[in-house]
């Protein structure tokens, strides 16, 4: 029986659309980056008082995998005029590069960062991860920069998630604290717009990190992982996992759920100059979670 015109135009779409899906999927990180089956490691501003080499070493030091670079962080103690931001020469990214992979960290995201208002300035941005070698970044753009970032996330393939910080009675026209107003910010969005999870400062802001995962469900890019004292406060200090009031088993559990496969950034904002000792801690804590849940 031969074919209409209309079914084979429609096969050949379907052909297409699939082959650009396929091209659109990032490679699978392998087991040596994981740790329980998440890509584990630290956010770089844990060690915001060193230099990025030196956040590489201690990530590593405290059983990370992976690593999160943030804007403006000095290179190295031999190099302190050079900065890792959207400005940085090859060379310098090539040295980032290489350091990472002599201490066996994945570079995984770049973030928290702000997306200039002009094209030419956002576009700068997205070269200078995708170059890195991120799997995504991490921002906190307003309103009138999405459909912007939007059509960058197509072009270069790189996820971006939206972070939020503590709300905060002071600063009420903020509103990335809340995950619905994000939410709606994206959810007709491309797929590879959503959310960067910062559990801990949900829980400061009164929400419940699970329940916002729950409303990003395929939509989360990545997650800033930390534990704190008291919920609803926005200046809580941090916990090692386990030992605050985050619930954290239950935000792991969720994210197992959603086939999650996105970074995990432990974020550790306390004890700034011996933060090691409390993220190999961390690092334990998510392997000793999935030690228990995969018992038979």
């Amino acid at each position: 029986m031969k074919r209409s015109p209309l079914l084979k135009c429609s096969t050949a779409l379907a052909a297409i659309l699939l082959a650009a899906c396929a091209e659109a999927a990032l490679p699978p990180v392998g087991p040596e980056y994981r740790v329980g089956g998440f890509v584990l490691g630290c956010q770089a501003y844990t060690f915001h008082r060193f230099t990025a080499f030196e956040a590489i070493e201690k990530t590593a030091a405290a059983g990370g995998k992976a690593i999160e670079f943030y804007p403006g962080q000095s290179l190295s103690q031999d190099d302190r005029k050079t900065r890792v931001d959207a400005s940085a020469t090859e060379e310098t990214i090539e040295k980032l590069k290489a350091k990472a992979r002599r201490h066996g960290l994945l570079i995984v995201n770049f973030g928290v960062v702000a997306i200039p208002k002009d094209e030419a300035g956002a576009r700068r941005v997205f070269e200078f991860a995708k170059k890195l070698g991120a799997r995504a970044i991490t921002i906190e753009p307003t309103p009138d920069q999405l459909d912007l970032i939007e059509r960058l996330i197509k072009e270069y393939n790189l996820p971006a998630g939206i972070h939020c910080h503590p709300k905060r009675a002071n600063k009420p026209d903020y509103r990335l604290w809340d995950p619905n107003y994000v939410f709606s910010l994206v959810k007709n969005r491309d797929a590879r717009f959503g959310v960067c999870a910062d559990v801990g400062h949900w829980t400061r802001s009164g929400v419940d990190a699970v329940a916002g995962l729950k409303i990003f469900d395929g939509r989360v890019i990545s997650v800033h992982l930390k534990d704190i004292v008291e919920s609803g406060n926005p200046d809580a200090p941090d916990l090692p996992l386990g030992l605050g009031v985050t619930n954290v088993k239950g935000i792991l559990r969720e994210l197992r759920r959603q086939k999650f496969d996105g970074n995990i950034s432990i974020e550790y904002e306390r004890d700034w100059e011996n933060t090691v000792p409390d993220i190999s801690q961390c690092v334990g804590y998510v392997r000793g979670f999935a030690d228990a849940e995969d018992k038979p």
